[in-house]
């Protein structure tokens, strides 16, 4: 029965931590390493379902870079002496570094078994309170668990299920379902399938029916929708880039064809289906630009029709009901997320027509007020929600096509972090969404359109945090900007300047600090740490511009704002000094190596995860396939020496100097496709050395040493790994 499976599937520790339409405004940064085991969760959207990593074609909360040495290689001639020396120097890096860990790791032994039965225990706590969401259609229900997806009868209230798809009884043991797509007459169901150690996923096509059977399998796939019962349109991936989109049928005469490449470097290429599913839409989406085509669900086979020709530096994404399309968009001023219509009929028009009539027919719905940040949206037959954060707040704004009003509610101040739950039916008269925080376990609410109310979901035995504090507060940065920062501590410590501090940071790509829950955090919590998240420009937390005050030529001013909030947490008597460390990720490497150089003096340790620390190594190879695109985050050093000169000033790599160092450890990872391994043992080669040389210089002053200390994952990707792993980590 299902209730059995169920029961043993629990048994295995499955979790269920998020799960969201995949679209392109929402962002998430996977860089918490406690996280869900690798049964991903269905995540729906009318026939579609989807675990939520970072959206596709939106701007990744990951470094972008391939690491893979020898990326591209022009010719034979270039694998000479200079590319063995490289590779012997790499390997003698490599393996004095494992050395090292060998004889460290043993240290913390007992410490880590304390920890990791914590961890334990407060996963065990709050794992299975959300569930695993079901997808109805008709009268199936469809949901996954543990590798495993099934399909039960709406109206079966004995839970039988049968089993469609298994990744071990198929021969992926080593893999997790990232996507799923079911055709709208359920006889099809596409399944993207991805493994820990790579960036590219596999799609199976599953022909369903009394025994389901493997119909096709599409190497390389990124993302992928069906525009009719037997059609299916996906996207290719190839070193990290998504340029071109392919059409394949299943029955009559079944065939697969190029309907779409793009030609620019810059841009990323990936396939949603409108909330209605009336069409498909191609997005094309570099950091700063994008490009919308539509295929008509009634007509697949036709050629695709531009809705707007990119324009630099404007972002729009594309919805429809009612025969009209609802564009966000940040075309005019000021620069931030506005909601449109158009003001012309689609069925009265040929489309290709229509969407060459461009801007001229875009109408107004509604307009972002200032530093707010549009987190997500989702179109409903007579309303679209908006999701919104202000001030460091999160606010529902619901837009009625019926009553031509717009209500905005205030959501809980406690809460950090919001989960849009799939409602595959457009009609439906209620919008579901959990919040949550870094210590405080997801709740689940509903919005009532009929009613114009907010109503908090009953959730089984989910335990009430009470005992943790939320603060936010506004630190003055060089140029007297306010940046926002959330504290949380414990309501019951006393004397706080004597409390441990744990400072996160990332600001890059104009994306939010993860503040979604994580049982680490709550563990911290609990034992009397404070934590504190630095919301500094070049992330998103107030808005597009907010995200373009803090990159490029920008770049300093996101460190000058997380040197004036650790200060200010100091002053405040938020710890000190000596109990401080600072966590951060991938991206958000650069801001914490670069202070660590600047201001070693406020930090006693330094937590990195696949840290990006060499800039300006990294943009000056043009070979790197993610290169040309990252240039509209960090600029491009090769053709600009005032740019070169910038980013020299502030890139972690480039500015080590002999000096009294905080501790740090990084975590890398061999597979990481995106940071270079050897130049992540570079930097702590140097480190250790410029450490050393100011401690040998001053210890007659009794000044310490620092731990530089380095942990290299066999298995798992650019922070992203299962729950076993990670909690390992």
């Amino acid at each position: 029965s299902c209730a059995g499976l169920r029961s043993l599937l629990q048994g295995l520790s499955f979790t269920v931590k998020y799960y969201s339409k995949h679209n392109h405004l929402q962002t998430m940064c996977p860089c918490s390493k406690i996280k869900p085991k690798k049964c991903h969760i269905l995540d729906c959207s009318e026939s579609a379902c989807t675990y939520r990593t970072a959206p596709p074609g939106s701007i990744l909360p990951c470094r972008f870079f391939s690491c893979k040495e020898g990326t591209k290689v022009t010719s034979k001639r270039t694998q000479n002496t200079s590319t063995v020396t490289s590779e012997l120097l790499h390997q003698n890096l490599l393996k004095s570094e494992q050395e090292n860990w060998n004889v460290i790791s043993p240290i913390y032994k007992s410490m880590t078994k304390r920890i990791k039965e914590k961890l334990e225990e407060l996963h065990n706590m709050y794992v299975f309170s959300s569930g695993s969401p079901r997808m109805r259609l008709g009268e199936n229900v469809y949901f996954e668990e543990n590798g495993c997806i099934f399909l039960s009868k709406a109206d079966d209230d004995e839970g039988n299920a049968d089993i469609l798809f298994s990744t071990e009884d198929l021969g992926f043991s080593d893999a997790f379902i990232q996507r799923i797509r079911i055709s709208p007459d359920q006889r099809y169901m596409a399944i993207s399938l991805k493994s820990e150690n790579s960036e590219e996923a596999t799609c199976i096509v599953m022909k369903l029916g009394h025994i389901p059977v493997v119909e096709k399998v599409i190497p390389s796939v990124f993302s992928f929708e069906w525009a009719a019962n037997d059609v299916l349109y996906y996207t290719t991936q190839k070193n990290l880039k998504c340029h071109n989109v392919f059409m394949t049928t299943f029955t009559y005469q079944k065939h697969t064809k190029l309907v779409y490449t793009e030609e620019d470097a810059r841009f990323f290429v990936d396939i949603y289906c409108t909330k209605d599913r009336r069409f498909l839409t191609i997005n094309s989406n570099s950091k700063t630009t994008s490009e919308v085509w539509l295929v008509d669900c009634r007509c697949p086979f036709e050629s695709p029709a531009l809705v707007q020709a990119r324009t630099r530096g404007v972002i729009y994404h594309v919805e429809h009901r009612n025969d009209q399309l609802y564009i966000l968009t940040t075309h005019g001023e000021p620069a931030e997320y506005k909601a449109i219509s158009t003001d012309n009929y689609i069925h009265r028009i040929n489309l290709d027509t229509y969407c060459r009539s461009g801007r001229e027919n875009w109408q107004l719905v509604y307009a972002l007020e200032k530093k707010t940040k549009l987190v997500d949206f989702e179109m409903f037959s007579d309303d679209c929600v908006l999701f919104l954060k202000n001030a460091g707040h999160l606010y529902l704004t619901v837009i009625s096509f019926f009553s031509h009003s717009v209500q905005s509610i205030k959501l809980p101040t406690w809460a950090c972090e919001f989960e849009l739950e799939s409602h595959p039916e457009h009609t439906t008269s209620t919008c579901y969404f959990q919040l949550s925080s870094p210590v405080h376990p997801p709740k689940r609410f509903a919005y009532s359109f009929k009613e114009n109310n907010l109503i908090e979901q009953a959730v089984q035995e989910v335990p009430i945090i009470t005992n943790c504090h939320t603060t936010r507060l506004l630190a003055k940065s060089k140029d007297e900007t306010l940046v926002p920062l959330t504290v949380f501590h414990n309501t019951n410590s006393k004397e706080l300047h004597r409390k441990p501090l744990l400072v996160h940071v990332y600001g890059a790509y104009g994306i939010d600090l993860n503040m979604s829950f994580k049982e680490e955090k709550l563990m911290l919590i609990e034992e009397g740490w404070i934590l504190a998240y630095c919301h500094v420009r070049g992330g998103g937390e107030q808005g597009l511009s907010w995200h373009r005050d803090g990159c490029q030529h920008n770049k300093l001013k996101g460190l000058h704002d997380l040197r004036a909030c650790i200060t200010l947490l100091h002053q405040l008597g938020f710890s000190q000094p000596k109990h401080t460390a600072l966590a951060a990720a991938s991206a958000g490497g650069v801001l914490a190596g670069a202070l660590c150089n600047t201001d070693p003096q406020l930090l006693r340790a330094v937590v990195l995860q696949a840290p990006f620390i060499d800039v300006l190594n990294t943009m000056m190879k043009t070979h790197l396939p993610l290169t040309i695109e990252e240039q509209e985050e960090w600029g491009n050093p090769l053709e600009d020496e005032k740019c070169m000169k910038y980013i020299k000033s502030y890139c972690p790599y480039q500015n080590i100097k002999p000096q009294c160092y905080p501790s740090v450890f990084i975590t890398a990872y061999e597979n990481d496709q995106r940071i270079p391994l050897t130049g992540v043992l570079q930097y702590v080669q140097k480190l250790r050395k410029a450490a050393l040389d100011h401690a040998s210089r001053t210890r007659e002053k009794g000044n310490w040493t620092p731990n530089i200390i380095l942990d290299i994952q066999a298995n798992g990707s650019h922070c992203d790994s299962s729950w076993e792993h990670s909690l390992n980590e």
